[in-house]
Formats: structure tokens, sequence, C-alpha cells
């Protein structure tokens, strides 16, 4: 907490997010069964809707959002085959190698720019003709919003591109759609003209859309069938959970459109910020609710300055030596917003010597 003005914004991620007091009530009262079984009600409910919402046959309710990739990813790629995405990715950099650890899946990546999906550098990547010779391509993994990216939203043009060439390869795609509510926000692109794109998509509901817990894998019903055993080899069969799914029914019903409340106060902070240091940020490439500052041009390494902010009571996140994150959600008021841009804007226009 600032000690000048009693606000602290907690922008270090959208996880950060606390259930609603109508959001607990809804749990309270859900329904539940053994899901196991595929006998909780609420569960079932809500893979319903999710499914239909994002136009595939069926949905899998998954504790969190890497196991729903890494079910998605095994559906398609087997022990010793690869997949193929971009090197910032979330399955690459933040799932604690899951995937060669629990699958026996090796991946390739091409570079990226702010995240954005190179349909031609996945294509070349891509070796579906290796015989005994290279590791079979099975897989191209693309992530929308991308997180690493700072919120970037994948152009459908791209994606559209991406499935027909992959297909036409013979290798599937799994849509990384953690924050696909908000690219669906940001641009009026439907829900499913996105999951059309790929053969599964994973989306969470524990991070802007505030549920605690949560994430749902969509695809085929055969598909579904398949990743419903490997969940329980997994750890993830879950039992009353419909507890839990409430809470998810919840969010997308009352809490999705207002997503366009974080992307616009985290673009108000991106243009208080490139007002006072250009280099700094271009607000052009903020595209939802992820703010990534490249704090070297002011001077300061990214410890440093994330350290000065969360005195200040600003907390936020360092993605790598010079770059910083911030993240807006549910938790983040106005008040809060208006603390951010202040401090953001005061260290990185202080001109005091380089940092860190």
């Amino acid at each position: 907490m600032s000690a000048a003005t009693g606000v602290t914004a907690d922008l270090r991620s959208d996880t950060l997010t606390r259930p609603t007091e109508a959001m607990r009530r809804a749990m309270a009262g859900a329904p539940v069964g053994d899901d196991v079984y595929g006998e909780d009600p609420t569960v079932l409910a809500l893979q319903r809707e999710v499914a239909e919402l994002l136009g595939h046959e069926d949905a899998l309710f998954t504790p969190t959002g890497s196991m729903a990739n890494q079910l998605g990813v095994r559906l398609h790629v087997g022990p010793g085959q690869e997949l193929v995405t971009d090197d910032l990715a979330h399955v690459l950099r933040a799932e604690m190698g899951a995937a060669a650890v629990l699958s026996g899946i090796s991946a390739r990546s091409y570079r990226a720019e702010a995240g954005l999906l190179d349909v031609e550098a996945a294509m070349a990547l891509a070796v579906t003709d290796g015989g005994a010779y290279q590791v079979g391509t099975s897989c191209v993994v693309v992530e929308n919003t991308h997180n690493f990216g700072g919120g970037t939203v994948q152009p459908i043009e791209a994606m559209r591109e991406l499935r027909d060439r992959a297909g036409a390869r013979g290798m599937a795609v799994h849509l990384d759609g953690a924050r696909l509510w908000n690219a669906h926000v940001a641009t009026g692109v439907p829900l499913a003209e996105y999951a059309a794109c790929a053969d599964t998509v994973s989306v969470c509901l524990s991070k802007g859309l505030g549920a605690p817990v949560g994430s749902l894998l969509v695809g085929s019903a055969e598909r579904m069938q398949e990743a419903r055993v490997w969940r329980k080899r997994f750890g993830g069969g879950m039992r009353q959970v419909g507890i839990l799914a409430a809470a998810g029914r919840h969010a997308l019903e009352h809490q999705l459109e207002r997503l366009a409340e974080d992307h616009d106060r985290c673009q108000r902070v991106a243009r208080a910020v490139a007002a006072a240091v250009p280099d700094v940020v271009d607000p052009g490439s903020v595209h939802t609710n992820i703010l990534i500052l490249h704090v070297a041009p002011a001077g300061w390494t990214a410890a440093a300055f994330i350290a000065a902010a969360g005195e200040r009571g600003v907390l936020g996140y360092a993605t790598g030596p010079e770059h910083v994150r911030f993240v807006w959600h549910l938790d983040v008021d106005d008040a809060q917003t208006d603390h951010a841009a202040a401090v953001l804007t005061e260290l990185l226009t202080s001109r005091e010597p380089a940092r860190g």
C-alpha cells in the first residue's frame, strides 16, 4: 500500500481476482454430483454452455489451464512427436516442461514479435515427412490473447490460414485460449469463429472472468472422451466440483462483457505513460488488459522498477531483464488505475541515474 495515498493496485496478474458475493451465493447453492462418474449436473451444464459458445461438440472441465492445454496437446501429439509454437508461448514458458515430462512430447519454436502468429514461420518449422530421420510435427499451438506478448490479439485471418495450411499437411491446431474472452470482447469476433480455427481449444475461467478456479477444453465428442481418460491419468479427476463450475457459469453470465472495462483502464495507463516517455510503450500495441513496458530506455532494470513501483503501492511482474508487466482485472478500479498511472509515469520520468 502506498503510504501517501492508501491505494494499492495489485496488477501482477488477472489470476488475482476474488469471487464476488453474488458468485459465492451461486457456488453455495449449486447442485452437485460425482464428476468422475459424469454425474455432476452443474459441471455438465457448464460444459454444454461452453461447447455451444465455442461451436464445438463437447467440453471437459479441468482444474487448471495448464491441464487443459496439456490434455489438448496430448490428444494430438504422441510420445516422440513434436508440437510447433512461438518462443513466448505459455505451453513452453510457463507449464514446467509438462509436455515433455508427462507425454514425451518435444517442441520447436519460432521467434514471434509480441507473440503474433507467424504462419509462414510455423509451416517452415513443421516436418510432416521426416520418415525415420526426423521428428514428425503433429500439432501447431497458437495462443490468443498472448500472455507474454502483452495481451496481443491474434488476427482471425492468420488463424484461419493456419487452420487450412496445417490441416492440409495432416497437422492439428490447438488454441490456448486462456484469455480468448478478452480477444472476443476487444474485437467483436464471435468466440465460435476463433474456436473454428482449431481442433481443440482451452479457455480459462479464473483470470479476467473472476472465477476462483477452473478451465475447459473443447473439441469433438470423441476427443473429449479421450481427454476425460487422460485427465484422470494426470490426476485431474474431481468429485462434487459443481461448486466450482457454478462460479464459472456465473462469470460467463455476469462478468464477460465487463472485460472491456479492464481493456479501457489498461489503455488509459498506456497512453499516459507513452505521453511522458514514448520509448517505453506504444499504446497501439496494447490490445487488451495487459501492459508491458520496456523500462530500459528510462534507465531502469525490470527488477529495480518492480521493486520501486511496489514500494509506491503498484504491484507488477518482471517478464525479463528489461520488461515489466501490469495486468488489469475485476478487482482494479478507476482510483487504483489513476494511482498506477501516476506512479509509473513518475518513476519513468525521474532524472536520477540508471538503477539496478
